[in-house]
């Protein structure tokens, strides 16, 4: 009944619809609109969704007051609502279906374990890419770095005008510095001042030894006397570089040892093995460097040393012992009633130091003065007398009164030994087995490194001399030889002298003092800093060189013959050269060319054809390599040939002399210039040599008719 009413409901609503619809009559201004129900239902969403638009701004805001009110931003919240992610998790992955908690726990750790091995790997991965792209940088940064000091270096280096070199020698060899006079233009010399002053340190250095090569070269060609390591110190001395500071070995004193070392300074001894020499050199400067030491710690403490108005050498030795003994009570020069208070007996103290500063004769007037010592004179007096090389019955002496001296130490109530007393005997003997145990035994007998390396050498004995034919002191023991303190020095690393490059001269220096001549000049000439040490090695290696102590000086171990040692230096000295010949200087490459060929050749010796036969070979057939890769240049034929072709006006009649040796060399350099396919080079060369050989019978047959 009730669905009958319900539908009769909906049929009078129908009825009563279509009544309106059919009285509705069409207007012209509101056309009929026909609607559908999905047309209907569209447009009611579409009504919606303007009202909700209308609603949000309020109810953003709102929401936004909210969020401020309690601190929180809502942009960040919405931009980290955008680019919030879910991420898998091992869990998810493999799900836990475990039925114990022994499983599950066994579960959980497997997945923790695989966890940390991914992460671990990454990190690993990641240090990796980090640490080799590190490698990669320092790498690229050291290869910058050295490419940049070559270009410095080839760029740095003087040009030098052509002109004749031997204005700046001397009657004797020194370097006449070429300035101006004072009554010239002072703007000149203040500009050129300021120029010297704005130039690295490597250009200065360059410039001032070359100027000292090319005296040098000069010198050696007229035959004139010439002290290169003089010329070369006075050169370095005049740049003022030396700045040292806390540094306590500079390149000026490097210079000053290869000066005592060639035997430049007036007190070298003549007449002795040249490695004796070189030993003696050493000891001369060590001895030099402990005046200076005694001098300065003199004027630091005048009021302690009481040195007065004496200028005496015992006298300075005296007051340097009064500064060092102050604690020690009256000394025995200063005591005025020695039956008051007994003084301290200083008698192997002065002789000891004395002889440390190179005071010998007033080492043997003290020893010769004291009751204490009247035993010790004679052996004195001889090693002095034959610089060190004293008898095998002196040595025996000496050794005998030493092992007597350390059997007293360890006596129950015997006065303390003195130590410069077991020094001095331990030097006369020179045995290997006594200087040993003194090291061994006192090691911290010796304060510094130059009071060590001065009772070494003082204690060395050459093995080849005549006083020792057998290689051997009395009873059998070996003398303490070069050999033995290089080996010895050589056991510990370069940074142990250089204390890790906080003093980085010091290695070398050792070296120098050691006689391991070649390895310290092959350990400067490695120096890239911009100190220019590595330009100071050429120039060392130059002096060595010329003087020939190259190949006494190889060093203990080294496998060099004295070919190698020679050659070692050549290459040296010619690459330096090519630096010049690379920038165009073909005049200052020449000057450093013929000190190579020198250098092979024996140094000062094949100058003057003293040198021996496989040397002079070696120096000639360098040369004229040489000569010609400088002739091969743009302008090296001028520059050798001269104006008129022939050779002697230029600069290779300095070294052939005769047509004949000049003809033969521009021969075999246009050979070489076939052979390399430089055909316009051989060309000239031959009408050079074309043009000579006509020359020379007409010179010839003018000459004949003249006389």
């Amino acid at each position: 009944m009730a669905s009958d009413a319900d539908m009769s409901g909906w049929t009078d609503l129908l009825h009563s619809s279509s009544k309106l619809i059919e009285q509705a009559a069409p207007s012209a201004q509101f056309p009929a609109l026909q609607r559908n129900l999905d047309q209907l239902e569209a447009l009611s969403k579409k009504l919606k969704a303007k009202t909700l638009r209308t609603e949000a701004p309020s109810q953003s805001i709102a929401a936004t007051r909210l969020l401020a009110r309690e601190g929180l931003n809502a942009e960040q919240l919405a931009h980290d609502l955008k680019s919030f992610e879910l991420k898998t998790t091992f869990e998810d992955v493999f799900p836990a279906e475990a039925t114990t908690v022994e499983e599950y726990l066994q579960q959980v750790h497997e997945m923790a374990m695989v966890s940390a091995v991914q992460e671990a790997q990454k990190d690993n991965l990641r240090s990796f890419n980090d640490y080799m792209m590190s490698v990669l940088e320092e790498d690229w940064k050291k290869e910058k770095r050295d490419f940049l000091q070559s270009l410095n270096r080839i760029s740095t280096l003087p040009r030098t005008n052509v002109r004749d070199s031997s204005s700046g020698i001397g009657r004797h060899g020194q370097i006449v510095p070429m300035i101006s006079s004072p009554g010239g233009s002072s703007g000149a010399s203040s500009a050129e001042a300021a120029l010297l002053a704005n130039k690295p340190v490597i250009e200065k250095k360059a410039a001032a030894y070359a100027e000292v090569v090319k005296n040098l070269n000069n010198a050696r060609e007229h035959g004139l006397p010439f002290k290169p390591a003089a010329a070369f110190r006075y050169a370095y001395e005049s740049l003022r570089l030396d700045s040292s500071g806390a540094k306590s070995v500079s390149m000026l004193k490097i210079w000053h040892l290869i000066t005592t070392l060639t035997g430049e300074d007036p007190t070298a001894r003549r007449n002795i093995s040249k490695r004796m020499s070189l030993v003696m050199g050493a000891r001369r400067h060590l001895e030099w460097g402990h005046d200076k030491y005694v001098m300065d710690m003199i004027h630091s403490h005048p009021a302690q040393a009481a040195l007065g108005g004496a200028v005496g050498n015992l006298q300075r030795i005296r007051a340097f012992l009064r500064m060092r003994l102050r604690d020690y009570g009256v000394l025995d020069f200063d005591a005025g009633d020695s039956r008051r208070q007994p003084p301290i007996d200083t008698t192997w103290q002065q002789i000891y130091f004395c002889l440390r500063t190179g005071y010998y004769d007033d080492a043997l007037g003290v020893a010769r003065a004291s009751r204490v010592s009247q035993q010790f004179t004679p052996l004195l007096a001889e090693w002095i007398t034959t610089g060190g090389m004293v008898s095998v019955e002196t040595a025996a002496a000496a050794s005998e009164e030493c092992e007597k001296i350390l059997r007293m130490v360890d006596r129950v109530g015997r006065p303390s030994y003195d130590k410069k007393k077991l020094l001095l005997h331990g030097i006369i003997s020179g045995s290997r087995k006594l200087i040993d145990r003194l090291l061994r035994e006192l090691p911290t007998i010796f304060s510094t490194i130059e009071d060590f390396l001065w009772f070494m050498l003082s204690a060395v004995r050459d093995g080849s001399g005549s006083s020792y034919p057998s290689g051997v002191l009395n009873g059998g023991v070996p003398p303490y030889s070069l050999e033995d303190l290089q080996a010895y020095l050589n056991k510990f690393e370069p940074s142990y002298y250089t204390k890790n490059g906080k003093d980085p001269l010091v290695y070398p220096y050792v070296l120098l003092l050691s006689i391991q001549l070649l390895p310290a000049v092959l350990h400067l000439s490695k120096d890239s800093g911009d100190d220019g040490c590595s330009v100071d090695s050429v120039h060392i290696s130059i002096v060595l060189a010329d003087y020939g102590v190259l190949p006494e000086g190889s060093g203990s171990g080294q496998k060099h013959g004295v070919m190698d040692a020679l050659a070692e230096a050549s290459s040296i000295i010619r690459q330096y050269g090519a630096a010049y010949l690379r920038h165009g200087d073909l005049l200052m490459a020449l000057e450093y060319y013929v000190q190579a060929a020198a250098a092979v050749g024996g140094g000062q010796l094949s100058w003057i054809g003293r040198g021996n036969v496989d040397q002079q070979r070696q120096r000639t057939l360098m040369l004229k390599q040489l000569l010609t890769e400088i002739l091969l240049r743009d302008g090296g034929i001028s520059l050798l040939l001269g104006s008129r072709g022939d050779g002697e006006e230029g600069q290779l009649g300095r070294f052939l002399t005769d047509g004949k040796s000049r003809h033969q060399f521009l021969l075999e350099a246009a050979r070489q210039c076939q052979n390399a396919g430089l055909y316009d080079k051989v060309i000239h060369l031959f009408m050079l040599i074309m043009l000579i050989a006509l020359i020379n019978p007409i010179s010839s047959i003018a000459c004949s008719l003249a006389s």
